[in-house]
């Protein structure tokens, strides 16, 4: 009897104490979700309270020939024909339809301006300056900028930067709302933001969404910030902004096969924006850095074929002859690590880096060659394109030397090719099979150095190929045109 009173109390003490441990879990649940429902999406009513007075639409018209009936650019054609919006945006204005005159005698009506486009921009100083796309004002006879107010103001164009996309215009007025600007390096992948502007000219139109990248490269001058932020046409030049309210870019492109948003969008970085809106108000252009150098990006095999810890720098294909880097003597299949103190991670760095770089400087380059570091001085030139070099077809024909081992058959540079390439050594690509034409190397390249061994003649190279151990890897230093490259070719 004992023992059955024992075993019923020690069952109920063991009732008790799963029932407090379901208890507890609930609770632990509950608070959970409690905690989770507390933190939810966020707000962002207060932000844009705060934000959307200093974020305006701009509209900008331009001069078109007006024709007799009343219509710009398009003599005789009615607007509401279907192809009229098709000649509109594809024919210069003034160009006569199909089968239609020009006015006779030269004779035309005067010049009206219609409207050209709509975008957004932002104010970032109260005494009426603002920042919008080069893309926005480019063309544009003239700029109306309207706050969410209603008030509207005439913009003049301070200056544009095309290769960044950044306008600065101008208004005047005085203690105007305007945004503060934000710290890009704070801002993470996932972090919420939003964008406010004029998608399709709807005004004051805000959407939200996350970070999804930093430091995205397009093939433009700047690392893009990639968000999934509704943009389309109108948003452009509008500002991105944290949930502090700061901003943190300029909404310029979006990724699209449409026409409109596909949920990726991407926006200038503003401390970028702001160095380029700096120079244009001080000078009203923008100047840039050039060393004169055409570069590649490094990858796995060549950096361990050359020796590098990992795959960074910018490989250099050219040189510019005079450039900067020629005289700082800089040479085809150098890989820039370093340049005036910063690091080159990637290709796309180095122009960023060189052209933030005021045009006179004299600074360090470090430079990766054969298997060691090298430092040179280099004097930064101003930015400016450089016209390529004509190339000359070989009137000679040189002995071929054959390069069994991989294929190749090369012979020594012409006379022709020495000047048309400005080459010192290296031999020319006559015919490429098997193990060479397996790695990418063609008729007409120039192969300039053999592991860390320039070429001279072509019988040094066939020595050299011939002193290759089987299934070692050989990196090799190839001109392709103005460009150069490695190849790693295994025999």
């Amino acid at each position: 009897m004992r023992s059955e009173v024992l075993n019923s109390r020690s069952g109920l003490g063991l009732a008790s104490f799963f029932l407090a441990l379901v208890l507890m879990f609930g609770m632990g649940i509950n608070k959970a979700e409690a905690q989770s429902n507390s933190r939810g999406l966020p707000d962002f009513s207060d932000l844009v309270d705060r934000v959307g007075p200093a974020v305006v639409n701009i509209r900008t018209t331009q001069k078109v020939t007006q024709n007799p009936q009343g219509q710009p650019g398009f003599p005789g054609m009615d607007p509401n024909d279907p192809f009229f919006e098709f000649f509109r945006r594809f024919m210069p204005p003034g160009t006569p339809m199909p089968g239609q005159q020009a006015p006779r005698g030269g004779q035309q009506a005067p010049d009206r301006e219609v409207p050209s486009g709509v975008g957004s921009g932002f104010v970032i100083d109260s005494d009426g300056y603002l920042l919008t796309n080069h893309h926005v004002v480019d063309g544009a006879e003239s700029i109306i900028v309207t706050f969410p107010d209603k008030r509207e103001f005439k913009g003049k164009v301070i200056g544009s930067d095309q290769r960044t996309d950044v306008a600065l215009v101008k208004i005047e007025g005085k203690s105007l709302p305007f945004l503060k600007i934000g710290n890009v390096n704070n801002t993470k992948v996932g972090q919420w933001v939003v964008a406010i502007g004029s998608p399709f000219g709807l005004e004051n139109s805000v959407t939200a969404g996350i970070v999804s990248a930093k430091g995205r490269d397009t093939g433009e001058y700047l690392p893009f910030i990639q968000t999934d932020v509704a943009v389309n046409p109108g948003n452009s030049g509008g500002p991105l902004l944290n949930l502090d309210g700061e901003v943190i870019g300029i909404n310029s492109q979006i990724y699209s096969r449409t026409g409109g948003f596909m949920g990726i969008s991407f926006a200038i970085p503003i401390d970028e924006a702001m160095r380029v809106a700096k120079q244009l108000r001080e000078s009203g252009k923008v100047s840039r850095g050039r060393i004169g150098v055409g570069i590649g990006e490094v990858d796995k095999d060549v950096a361990k074929a050359l020796g590098l810890d990992s795959a960074v720098g910018a490989l250099v294909g050219s040189v510019g002859k005079d450039s900067p880097a020629d005289k700082a003597g800089v040479i085809a299949g150098d890989i820039i690590l370093r340049f005036d103190g910063k690091k080159v991670v990637k290709a796309s760095d180095l122009p960023r880096i060189v052209g933030e770089t005021k045009p006179g400087s004299k600074v360090n380059m470090v430079l990766w060659r054969k298997g060691a570091e090298k430092t040179v001085p280099i004097i930064v030139a101003e930015f400016e394109s450089e016209a390529a070099k004509p190339s000359a077809a070989p009137a000679e024909k040189p002995k071929p030397v054959e390069a069994d081992k991989l294929g190749l058959t090369v012979t020594d540079p012409t006379a022709q090719e020495k000047t048309a390439l400005n080459l010192t050594g290296g031999v020319v690509v006559r015919n490429a099979t098997g193990v060479a034409a397996g790695s990418g190397i063609a008729a007409g390249d120039v192969i300039l150095r053999v592991g860390r061994t320039d070429i001279t003649s072509a019988k040094q190279f066939a020595d050299l190929v011939k002193a290759i151990p089987k299934g070692q890897a050989a990196p090799m230093l190839v001109r392709r045109g103005e460009n150069s490259f490695f190849v790693v070719i295994t025999p």
